[in-house]
């Protein structure tokens, strides 16, 4: 049975800039965050497979810029952020895709939710989709951060570029805007 070796990060990120041991980094990079950054991406677009494809072009993106990584954040941090706009890029394409006013909530990807033969969630877990989903972006982004991921506020205000009383702010708005989903849906 082959040994699994441990994950250095900081050895990884001295390997990434280097020509000869640059893929084998990065190849390490991807069997580290993909778990998680899959799971990120996909409360973000909801369907499995649009949410493979994203992942793809979240670590071809940080392949091909792997050069301007200096390093003063945290490697998750700059694929998190990366992620992050490639689920938004998507987001927003679909809404074109489908003559959706880029202003509108996101609540039209949870049909695919219902749909996706990947999905095992529960009726309560389809309708706190559902809740996520009408939820600003931005607000969207922090719930899912805090709540699945269990992100600090610190680490998300790296991501985000927000203050931490900001992010707190946007998580409560986003509890209270669920809250009042259950409520009037029940």
């Amino acid at each position: 049975m082959a040994t699994r070796v441990k994950y250095d990060e900081a050895s990884i990120i001295e390997q990434l800039h280097k020509q000869e041991t640059c893929r084998t980094a990065f190849g390490r990079v991807i069997e580290h965050y993909s778990e998680q950054l899959y799971w990120h991406i996909r409360r973000l677009v909801i369907d499995h497979d649009d949410a493979n494809d994203v992942l793809q072009n979240t670590f071809i993106k940080a392949w091909t810029n792997i050069d301007n990584f200096r390093g003063d954040a945290k490697l998750s941090t700059w694929l998190y952020k990366i992620a992050i706009n490639e689920s938004i890029t998507f987001i927003n394409k679909k809404k074109v895709q489908n003559n959706i006013s880029l202003d509108e909530d996101d609540s039209f990807l949870v049909n695919s939710l219902e749909a996706d033969k990947y999905f095992d969630g529960d009726e309560a877990q389809v309708k706190l989709q559902k809740a996520i989903a009408t939820l600003p972006e931005k607000q969207r982004l922090v719930f899912n951060m805090r709540y699945y991921d269990e992100m600090k506020y610190e680490e998300m205000s790296e991501i985000l570029g927000t203050s931490v009383g900001a992010l707190k702010a946007s998580y409560h708005h986003a509890l209270k805007k669920i809250e009042t989903f259950f409520e009037n849906n029940d």
